[in-house]
């Protein structure tokens, strides 16, 4: 039989099969993973292969993880030089930011974009608290509106307190397998709860203290929201990892560099101090935004650092 992970608890998984039917799972013995170093050797979202085991406690033995079309992966807290995966087989990515209470930096919001365009996934940014937003940060929010737009991505502009870009939000969800990700605080679990009515998310306030989120969720959970609508609600993340590629990939995963590839003078130029990078001279005429350069020569320089 085969299912897809909803849902890990230590040791034991939570499997739903495409007939609707639920079973707690477990490994025994270990999988062999090529490639990647991981924290956790199943992820949710991840398409399993299994034997039952007691039919009276619907659990199961899970033999085998099968191919996995794409996945999104962070970090470990816990051992360095591993990647902890986040989830996998996701037809969308939506990165949940907020520009005060708490603020989102762009570099974490490209560092998201890098990882999601390694696999192509298609990613939404959502940009949450508008109500709380004053003339000024509204222009900030309709410039970074534009340049993301003309990347490719998709943009919204979301309040949970008047509502505004909920249908949107919601709609954007439709009949696809969505990851949310986003720091703690950003609004994850309230926009889902207000897009999915009886979805009834656990949340929690930002902290007057630190202006910071608190973590509400603690481990990766797939929803069914729909007939064939899920949502994969996130702890809120610190730091996304670029765990799964070389530092000469990453202006790859920038569209617009993407696009100027093979226009410099040099073959292997890094893009950082080449004379005649075309890179950097769209740069100096504002035809690369500086900030999104910014984070890219930051990603670049922290694989110096390795």
């Amino acid at each position: 039989m085969t299912g897809t992970v909803t849902k890990s608890t230590g040791s034991w998984y939570h499997i739903l099969t495409a007939e609707g039917d639920t079973f707690l799972g477990r490994l025994r013995g270990k999988i062999r993973l090529q490639g990647l170093k991981v924290t956790n050797p199943i992820a949710v979202g991840d398409k399993v292969a299994f034997d039952l085991e007691n039919e009276d406690e619907n659990t199961v033995t899970i033999t085998e993880i099968l191919p996995r079309d794409n996945y999104v992966v962070r970090k470990s807290t816990r051992k360095t030089a591993h990647a902890h995966i986040v989830a996998s087989n996701i037809d969308q990515a939506v990165i949940i930011a907020t520009l005060r209470m708490p603020r989102t930096s762009l570099g974490f919001i490209d560092r998201c974009l890098v990882t999601t365009e390694s696999f192509r996934i298609p990613t939404t940014i959502v940009f949450n608290k508008a109500d709380l937003l004053k003339e000024k940060e509204l222009e900030i929010i309709e410039d970074l509106r534009e340049l993301y737009i003309s990347l490719g991505y998709g943009f919204l502009l979301t309040s949970c307190e008047t509502g505004q870009g909920i249908e949107e939000f919601k709609a954007s969800l439709e009949g696809k397998i969505s990851l949310l990700t986003g720091h703690s605080g950003a609004g994850k679990s309230t926009l889902s709860n207000q897009a999915i009515p009886g979805l009834e998310l656990h949340t929690k306030d930002v902290s007057k203290w630190s202006k910071k989120g608190q973590h509400t969720t603690t481990h990766a959970e797939m929803h069914r929201a729909g007939e064939s609508t899920f949502v994969i609600d996130t702890p809120g993340i610190k730091e996304v990892g670029l765990m799964d590629m070389e530092k000469a990939e990453i202006s790859h995963y920038f569209p617009e560099m993407r696009d100027l590839l093979n226009q410099c003078k040099f073959a292997n130029c890094t893009h950082m101090h080449e004379p005649q990078c075309a890179v950097i001279e769209a740069v100096e005429n504002g035809e690369i935004a500086l900030s999104r350069y910014t984070n890219y020569m930051g990603m670049v320089e922290e694989y110096d650092f390795k």
